[in-house]
């Protein structure tokens, strides 16, 4: 199969948008120390970008989650494959997130912290496909809204490709194209 890239977002559009997300948290959280909860691996680029704009005492760690399994559509069951490493009672907790889909994950996510007691638990997404959402949930940072198809690039991947893209790209199949 083959694929062609069409670019959705920009780099540039992504590091406005980024800078002004962190500007965003930092005057809701105030001067308090801010813990960026990173959902690996594909807001990874984004945390690392959103680490570096936000002002202040900034504190990251990692969790993985699956409800993918290296397909394009999502399993219906969310399982945790690495939780967090130190305790988030009593912090300000942004949930970092590259792509908000159906809702399930970040829905399972929310719940799964809450019960932690963190201070405040909010999430940042750089993408938000609204029309494919089945599971309702809050998303207090949205980079980009975006069309329910399917997109590579700045993180997100197609079987571990195009993660290293610093755009967000949609990803066109040519193969049958004549």
């Amino acid at each position: 199969m083959s694929h062609k890239l069409e670019t959705l977002i920009s780099a540039e559009q992504i590091q406005i948008r980024v800078s002004e997300i962190a500007a965003e948290i930092r005057k809701d959280v105030g001067d308090e120390t801010i813990v960026l909860l990173c959902v690996l691996k594909g807001a990874f680029p984004f945390l690392a970008d959103l680490a570096r704009e936000l002002k202040g005492n900034v504190m990251f760690d990692f969790i993985q989650v699956s409800s993918w399994d290296g397909g394009r559509e999502t399993t219906g069951t969310v399982r945790i494959k690495k939780d967090h490493d130190f305790d988030i009672k009593g912090k300000h907790v942004v949930i970092v997130e590259d792509i908000i889909d159906s809702g399930l994950t970040i829905t399972h996510l929310r719940q799964l912290l809450l019960t932690r007691e963190p201070k405040s638990l909010r999430v940042a997404s750089l993408l938000s496909k609204p029309d494919a959402r089945t599971h309702e949930t809050e998303v207090e940072y949205i980079g980009f809204e975006i069309p329910n198809k399917f997109v590579v690039g700045y993180g997100l991947d197609d079987k571990e490709m195009y993660r290293n893209l610093p755009y967000v790209a949609l990803l066109v199949d040519t193969s049958s194209a004549e």
